[in-house]
Parts: C-alpha cells; sequence; structure tokens
C-alpha cells in the first residue's frame, strides 16, 4: 500500500469522525423507538399468553373433528411464516432468522415435506426469491407502512383458510424475540395445529369448567381466529423490538469501533508529521551545510 500523507491520513481521520457521528444518532434513535417498542410488547405478551392457555383450555372439552382448526392430520405440507427486518445494519439480526429458517426447511425436505413460505420483511424476501421455493405470499415495508389490525387480519385470513382447505398440515412462525434490551433469540414456534399440553387426569379434574353462551364450539372458532391473528401480530411486534435492540447494539459497537480507528490512525498521523518535519530539517541542515 502506498505510504500515505499526513494531509490523506488527515482527511482519512475526518471521513472516520463523520462516520461516528452518523453511527451514534442511529444509535440514539435506535434506543428511542426500542422504549417505545418495548411499551407494546410488554402489554401485548400478557394477552397473547392468557387467550392462549384460554383456547387450550377449551379445546381439551371439545372434540378436536368439531373445528377445522384443530384438526390434526399427517403432516404432508408445512407452511413457513419467516420473519425479517426490511433494513440492514442491525448485526446478525436478519442471518441468524434466514440461517434457522433454511436448516428448517433442509430438515423438513429431508422428511420427504412439502415446504411453503409466507415472507414479511424485505431481507427475507431477497433472499428466498431465487431459492427454488413455492413462495405463498411475501411483504415489504410491513413495520412503516402496515403493521395495523387490517393487515394482521388479512394475513390470518391467507393462514386459517390455507390450513382449513388442506393446502398446509402444520405451520410455524420463525422471528426473533426479545429477551433482555441487549438481548434477543431466534424461536420457532408453532402456530398451527394447537398441541394441547400434556395434562394428567387430576390436572383435568382441577381445571375450570367454563359455563359457555351460545355453546362451546362458537367461542371456540371467534377465538381461534382471533388468537391466529393475535400471534401473528405479537410476532410482528416481538421481531420489530429485537430489531430496533439489534441495530442499537450493532451501531453502538460501530461507533466504538470508530473511536477506536480515530486513535489509531491519529498515532499514525502524528508520526507522519513527524517524519514529514525531521525530513524537511535535515534537507534544512544540508542546505545550510552546502552553503558552507
Amino acid at each position: 500500500m502506498a505510504k500515505l500523507s499526513p494531509r490523506d491520513i488527515k482527511r482519512k481521520i475526518n471521513g472516520i469522525k463523520n462516520t461516528r457521528r452518523i453511527t451514534s444518532a442511529m444509535k440514539m434513535v435506535s434506543a428511542a423507538k426500542l422504549r417505545k417498542a418495548q411499551n407494546l410488547l410488554y402489554a401485548t405478551r400478557p394477552y397473547s399468553e392468557k387467550l392462549y392457555e384460554l383456547i387450550l383450555d377449551l379445546s381439551i372439552y371439545i372434540d378436536r373433528e368439531s373445528h377445522p382448526l384443530l384438526a390434526k392430520r399427517e403432516v404432508k405440507n408445512v407452511d413457513l411464516i419467516v420473519i425479517t427486518a426490511d433494513r440492514g445494519l442491525a448485526g446478525a439480526f436478519n442471518s441468524n432468522v434466514l440461517k434457522t429458517a433454511w436448516r428448517e426447511i433442509q430438515n423438513l425436505q429431508s422428511q420427504g415435506k412439502t415446504v411453503n413460505l409466507i415472507l414479511i420483511g424485505r431481507k427475507g424476501v431477497n433472499f428466498f426469491k431465487n431459492k427454488g421455493l413455492n413462495i405463498v405470499a411475501s411483504y415489504e415495508d410491513i413495520y412503516r407502512n402496515q403493521m395495523n389490525l387490517s393487515f394482521i387480519s388479512m394475513l390470518g385470513g391467507i393462514v386459517s383458510s390455507r390450513f382449513i382447505e388442506e393446502k398446509t398440515d402444520a405451520i410455524y412462525l420463525i422471528n426473533n424475540e426479545l429477551i433482555t434490551s441487549s438481548t434477543y433469540e431466534t424461536k420457532i414456534r408453532g402456530l398451527l395445529p394447537l398441541e394441547p399440553k400434556e395434562t394428567s387426569s387430576k390436572k383435568y379434574d382441577e381445571m375450570s369448567i367454563y359455563n359457555i353462551e351460545p355453546s362451546k364450539e362458537e367461542v371456540l372458532s371467534s377465538l381461534l381466529q382471533r388468537y391466529i391473528n393475535f400471534q401473528l401480530y405479537r410476532a410482528l411486534v416481538e421481531s420489530s423490538t429485537a430489531e430496533h435492540s439489534a441495530r442499537m447494539i450493532a451501531m453502538d459497537n460501530a461507533t466504538k469501533n470508530a473511536g477506536e480507528a480515530i486513535r489509531k490512525w491519529t498515532i499514525i498521523f502524528n508520526k507522519a508529521r513527524q517524519e514529514a518535519i525531521t525530513t524537511e530539517l535535515i534537507d534544512i541542515i544540508n542546505a545550510a551545510e552546502a552553503i558552507k
């Protein structure tokens, strides 16, 4: 590499400083968005979990064949709902989801199952569009424009209709979920069919028996669609919150790395400037000696 002049090094240092200002600003923006997203997430989780418990409780007392969304059949076709971000600059946020999804696809295909994809997020759409897989639907810019109940209801309708029409036998969600404000994990969660937890007969006796009007079946039918919609909504909120966390951490690391690079190049600049001064002094001394 050609030796840089002090002027070139100074220009490089200024460029790194500009980058550090940008990454620092992005970190603060992500931190503000993270706080807002966490409030929404922490309000979403309790409702989601209680709704899930209620449906499982009701489904224990209802014949699984009484509603198509409770049907359990041999799994030949699997739908994977893969949720990524639309943007990068978030560390391994997107790559973790895509690696997990690709590994799950290969595992299912090795078992002779057909895999269909519903993709949410530009990164996932771009990754899978040339993989030769059946993409049922793909959506971009959801978090910016469409993460509302209308979109969730539309997506929930697609998911439930595919299961009812037996176009798929199982549906899974793959997305990142926030663990703490600085950590997240990639999760694979089953959406359909519902799997009641194994309980002993004693626990069955201890469970609450609901008095429901007009009937358990009608109430369960309404709750099942609400359950599907809300689980999709929660997955999107989880992913969005984890994305802000990942980007905040990535920008914090980038800011620190920029600071280290500035210190390194400042030392190089000082050495280069000292060498230039020394060279000039030697030239002056040599010229003076020549005049004598």
